[in-house]
């Protein structure tokens, strides 16, 4: 049974899930209360572990929210609550719209060396308030680094941090963290300091711009004699940041530069103008694909052929889509011990049968349209105008013309909506090459297998931001709905998509 929609502890209500792992799973919630976005983060029950270990997990989760809590600085995500759902802990966080700088460069990715500087300094301005609050983070890697709107650099996952005058919670010879990104003292047994949180700062600014972590070896063990033991590679694409990654990867922590030192460095190097969300040359090899199509006028990028017929000229992919365990599609992440992307895993298609559930009253300033042709109805902002309708798909736009609404049909469905938007995005990126995936996973709606997809793309005189949510079942119907908009005044047109989609019907 979906959690989708349940209550968690009297005020939360579970909208979408955009993170799932080996340890637990992230949501987008609605806090009822406040009637905002949250992203919740809720562990699994983990059924191999001891009573003493399932503790020390419990407190940790629960350590990692008063970590983060102890830190106000806007590189670091705000904590909002701590509850228990079912003996479970969850943690209740700022909901950052956002891609993982590890997701940007899964695949031997990179970027430029100004872009890297530029997300470097947010990761420093980070850890200077973390440290200045007495709290180590321990586990700084790209996973850990959201890349948010506006050229945002947010570090999250203080669940294995350490605060000043607070046990370990670890067993002896136990290390906690990721093996890439795991300083040399640490790797030797000695008590960190800020100075490892740097040497990880330092690993992160050599993958970014060199695509590999600077010792990464075929296996665990081998990776961590490297890292205390085998000098640093040249850099080859570093550029003007290879003297100091050179220094912050240096084996004594005495060596490396200080937070306030990397800051000044870092500033000197020219930084480059991030695009909406993942500022980087390379798009992350599994974000949510822009559909080429579906634009109200004026268009943005030149509007392709109709949704659907599209889809069916593109035809369907066999091709596996693996969704990694820590997709921020919303913003948020797990907690994972060796893996720099969260670990293995994936979001579990839905297989059960489509249930019918009573949608929720007609929002205010929204009313709703019945689409007889297609057999559906849906709200829609009271002041929003239909356009092109045909026996697949209909468009409705706002009064500026620049935020769209397009409800599409794809009869028949194939194996799984991320399939079809795979195939979309594969077309995508050649013909339109300012694209950025931020988002693409599975997940489920109504008991149906559904995916969403989320970009940027760039328009003629703005940005855009656009979001495409897909269920149905092979052999049955997909309903798609998407919603594009001026990417400064997403935070103004998201709550439309939330609104069509929860009120979203079938008349069949």
């Amino acid at each position: 049974m979906s959690d989708e929609g349940r209550l968690i502890a009297g005020r939360y209500r579970l909208a979408e899930q955009i993170g799932r792992g080996g340890m637990g799973t992230v949501w987008r919630a609605q806090d009822e209360v406040l009637s905002r976005d949250v992203a919740l983060k809720r562990l699994h029950v983990q059924r191999h572990l001891t009573d003493d270990e399932l503790a020390t997990l419990y407190e940790r989760t629960r350590r990692e929210a008063r970590s983060a809590a102890r830190i106000a600085h806007p590189n670091v995500v705000v904590v909002h609550d701590v509850v228990d759902d079912e003996g479970l802990p969850c943690i209740v966080m700022e909901y950052v719209p956002s891609t993982t700088l590890g997701a940007l460069l899964k695949g031997g990715g990179t970027v430029p060396p100004g872009e890297a500087a530029r997300i470097g300094l947010g990761m420093v301005a980070a850890l200077r308030a973390a440290h200045a609050a007495g709290v180590l983070h321990r586990d700084v890697k790209p996973g850990n680094v959201l890349l948010g709107a506006g050229g945002r650099v947010v570090l999250t996952d203080f669940g294995i941090a350490l605060a000043s005058g607070t046990s370990t919670l670890t067993r002896t010879g136990e290390i906690i963290g990721s093996i890439d990104y795991i300083a040399p003292e640490r790797m030797r047994g000695q008590k960190p300091g800020p100075a490892a949180d740097l040497w990880a700062l330092g690993a992160t600014l050599f993958q970014a711009v060199e695509g590999r972590p600077p010792f990464r070896k075929d296996t665990a063990v081998e990776t961590a004699y490297a890292v205390v033991a085998n000098p640093l590679e040249p850099m080859k694409l570093a550029g003007p940041l290879e003297p100091l990654i050179e220094a912050l990867l240096a084996k004594d922590p005495d060596a490396r530069p200080s937070a306030e030192a990397t800051e000044r460095a870092l500033g000197a190097v020219p930084v480059v103008a991030p695009t909406p969300f993942t500022a980087g040359a390379q798009a992350p090899a599994q974000a949510l694909p822009a559909p080429t199509r579906r634009e109200p006028s004026p268009a943005p990028i030149p509007a392709p052929a109709p949704a659907g017929r599209k889809r069916r000229a593109l035809g369907w992919s066999a091709v596996a889509v693996t969704v990694a365990a820590v997709v921020v599609a919303g913003g948020f992440y797990v907690v994972t011990r060796h893996d720099e992307d969260g670990g293995a895993g994936g979001t579990a298609q839905g297989t059960g049968t489509a249930t019918a559930s009573t949608p929720p009253p007609v929002p205010a300033d929204f009313h709703l349209v019945t689409e007889k042709t297609l057999g559906i109805a849906f709200p829609v902002p009271d002041s929003w105008k239909r356009g092109k309708a045909t026996s697949e798909e209909v468009n409705y736009a706002d009064p500026s013309g620049l935020a769209g609404l397009t409800i599409d049909i794809v009869d028949p469905a194939g194996p799984n909506p991320v399939s079809h938007f795979t195939n979309i995005e594969a077309n995508t990126k050649v013909n339109y090459p300012t694209y950025r995936k931020l988002r693409m996973q599975r997940t489920t709606f109504q008991g149906q297998p559904a995916a969403v997809w989320e970009f940027t793309f760039e328009g003629r005189v703005r940005a855009f931001r656009a979001i495409d949510f897909g269920f149905g079942r092979e052999g049955d119907r997909e309903y798609d709905i998407y919603l594009s908009a001026p990417d400064k005044q997403w935070d103004t047109f998201r709550p439309v998509f939330d609104k069509v989609k929860a009120g979203f019907r079938t008349l069949r």
